[in-house]
């Protein structure tokens, strides 16, 4: 007897849900024997870790495997946003702790080459960042060159600061030394226009500071005031301390939170050398380590994320979930995780 439309659709719904759940039971239990396996595998430590080393070509281009007791160059990436993604305090910090584990102990890592191409971002994760490349400079004796190639604006230049050497490419842009605060809007003028009554409930002197639903007072947002102030100073000392030949007046009197070419940023003392490549860059640290050119390692920090990527993004299908969400690109705008945070980002629009 023919089954109906109705049952016929239903059993390969079922088919279909049946399939998708066993491959991802498959991939669970894949995922807790490697986990395992990674926890045995370093030295009977229980162990996870969360970056895998990854070798990148050297200065001249080349990528290949050497013994494991064959010096090392580490490559930090300061891409994107500061922040936000793979760009965050911890990320950076946990890649720094794991270079010196497992097939990367023994004092491997030589120096470091910051690869840099940043607007900036958070006050709390550039200065962090910054404070962790300097300690690990310090405990290991080993130098830190960074190479911009694009922008290296705001919290990227307070992360470059950690560098003994800054190079750039020559169509880089590089500088705004300067903070911004959250933006905020009153709206009490218009509610009163339409009869909106709002109140809002707090206890503590100042503790609805700026709040969008009453008059301000003269001297309203003067506490915010004094802490981008406070980080502004932080940021001057900072790069005042580990670039001298920037004039330290001429910077807060001048220069400020402009943005310069990298022949500019050079003349200026934001960086050391305007005209260079990744691969000049590279060879001059190798060179300054007195390693050999075919007897080193550069070596990138990679997330081991691939299989909790992929059970997020079935986790969060539709075809489990039961819902759409519909967005619209609005790229114009801030990131939401950047709301309410004090920056060190080159923004332009924003700023003014």
């Amino acid at each position: 007897m023919r089954e109906s439309i109705f049952w016929s659709v239903l059993r390969r719904f079922f088919m279909v849900m049946a399939t998708v759940m066993g491959t991802l039971l498959a991939i669970v239990l894949m995922a807790s024997l490697f986990t395992g396996w990674s926890s045995q595998s370093d030295d009977s430590l229980n162990i996870n870790p969360t970056f895998t080393p990854e070798i990148r070509p050297n200065a001249q281009n080349v990528r290949k495997m050497l013994s494991d007791s064959s010096p090392v160059i580490l490559k930090v990436d300061i891409s994107g946003v500061i922040g936000l993604g793979e760009l965050t305090r911890e990320k950076i910090e946990e890649q720094l702790i794991e270079s010196r584990e497992k097939t990367l102990k023994k004092d491997r890592v030589k120096g470091i080459l910051l690869t840099i191409n940043t607007p900036g971002g958070t006050v709390i994760d550039s200065d962090s960042i910054y404070r962790a490349l300097k300690a690990y400079k310090e405990q290991y004796k080993v130098p830190v060159y960074a190479y911009v190639d694009g922008l290296c604006a705001s919290g990227g230049m307070y992360i470059a600061c950690a560098a003994d050497k800054i190079f750039a490419s020559p169509s880089s842009a590089i500088g705004s030394v300067g903070v911004i605060g959250p933006t905020a809007m009153n709206v009490y003028t218009l509610l009163e226009k339409y009869g909106i009554e709002t109140k809002v409930l707090s206890a503590g002197k100042g503790k609805d500071e700026l709040n969008p639903f009453r008059p301000w007072t003269p001297d309203e947002g003067a506490n915010y005031k004094v802490l981008i102030d406070s980080f502004y100073d932080l940021f001057v000392s900072i790069v005042s301390a580990n670039r001298p030949e920037i004039d330290k007046q001429k910077l807060v009197d001048e220069y400020g939170a402009n943005i310069y070419s990298a022949q500019d940023a050079k003349e200026r003392g934001y960086i050391d050398e305007a005209d260079y490549t990744l691969n000049q860059t590279l060879a001059l640290l190798a060179k300054d380590l007195q390693l050999e050119p075919e007897a080193y390692q550069v070596v990138e920090m990679k997330e081991q994320k691939w299989l909790l990527s992929l059970l997020k993004a079935q986790s969060e299908s539709p075809l489990f979930t039961g819902v759409i969400h519909h967005t619209i690109d609005m790229s114009w705008q801030m990131d939401s995780k950047l709301m309410n945070k004090f920056l060190y980002l080159h923004a332009p629009g924003m700023e003014k």
